[in-house]
């Protein structure tokens, strides 16, 4: 799986020159517009230089314009089928509230199914089996970052696995200072540069614990720190910052882990979701026509 091009280049664009985001906007806002354009063309609409242009190809990993322009008709083409591109754009000011919905939900879908495409399975089956073999596992996040590591901790706990998720920096920071080898640590942030998953990172890192970003940009700062980089490919508009889209990518990422790790232990997570499902099975209201019980293994 590989990531796409306007991905790639949504990815790409913090650590980009400002005539190179100029460049990167034109792309993301008509890639299909681009592949008509020369590089004369495309300098000449970003205020910037032919030698710009091929500097920020080269950056998201085109040899030069040409290749990029193909790879891009490519991917326009095979998309042609899809939902109309407008769906794609930001909320409007004058959007009728269907489409607003419309919006969301396009922009939702597109977070997951970009994040599953692109998502680097050799790395998510390292970070599986660091989790299975871990001793403990600490999962940092704060803002919307941080109902995606409780999350993940209660589907962690609900497995018998020892975890537990920090968004006060304090003790996420005291939690970081008693890692170990062997113990597992991750740091969730969208953006990559929130100070205090990165800071209790960095501290289970000097711990000796393996460390794990899950971030939308692959060149951010909590990605160049991090033992194993897990990214998203969730897009953000006026009214959804640091939101749904985001969280939605994440949780993906953290289900493939879970599910990943229940495989690795099948016949003890069984055991496990079965004594938690039957825990609880009496704080629910009696209806009409009552879930069954899963059948115990024999």
């Amino acid at each position: 799986m590989t990531r796409s091009t306007l991905v790639t280049v949504r990815a790409a664009l913090p650590t980009l020159s400002p005539a190179e985001q100029r460049v990167a906007e034109l792309v993301l806002a008509d890639p299909g517009g681009v592949t008509t354009w020369t590089i004369t063309q495309l300098a000449h609409q970003a205020k910037t230089s032919e030698a710009t242009v091929s500097r920020f190809c080269r950056t998201v990993g085109f040899s030069g314009y040409s290749q990029l322009r193909l790879t891009l008709a490519t991917e326009v083409g095979r998309l042609g089928a899809g939902p109309l591109p407008e769906l794609g754009g930001d909320i409007g000011q004058g959007d009728d509230l269907a489409t607003v919905v419309a919006k969301i939900s396009y922009a939702d879908a597109r977070a997951v199914e970009d994040t599953a495409s692109q998502l680097d399975v050799v790395v998510l089956e390292r970070v599986v089996d660091a989790l299975v073999g871990a001793r403990r596992v600490d999962v940092y996040g704060v803002g919307a970052s941080a109902f995606v590591a409780a999350d993940f901790q209660q589907k962690l706990h609900r497995i018998g696995r020892t975890a537990f998720a920090w968004s006060d920096p304090h003790t996420a920071l005291t939690s970081a200072a008693v890692l170990a080898p062997g113990d597992v640590a991750l740091g969730i942030s969208h953006t990559g540069t929130t100070q205090e998953p990165l800071a209790a990172l960095t501290e289970a890192g000097r711990r000796g614990a393996t460390t794990v970003a899950l971030t939308n940009f692959p060149g951010s700062p909590i990605a160049r720190l991090a033992d194993h980089v897990l990214t998203t490919a969730a897009r953000e508009t006026t009214f959804r910052s640091g939101a749904m889209s985001s969280r939605l990518a994440q949780l993906t990422v953290v289900d493939c882990l879970f599910v990943g790790i229940a495989q690795r232990t099948y016949v003890e997570t069984k055991a496990a979701l079965e004594a938690t499902y039957e825990a609880v099975l009496d704080r629910r209201v009696a209806t009409s026509r009552p879930r069954p019980r899963p059948r115990r293994r024999r």
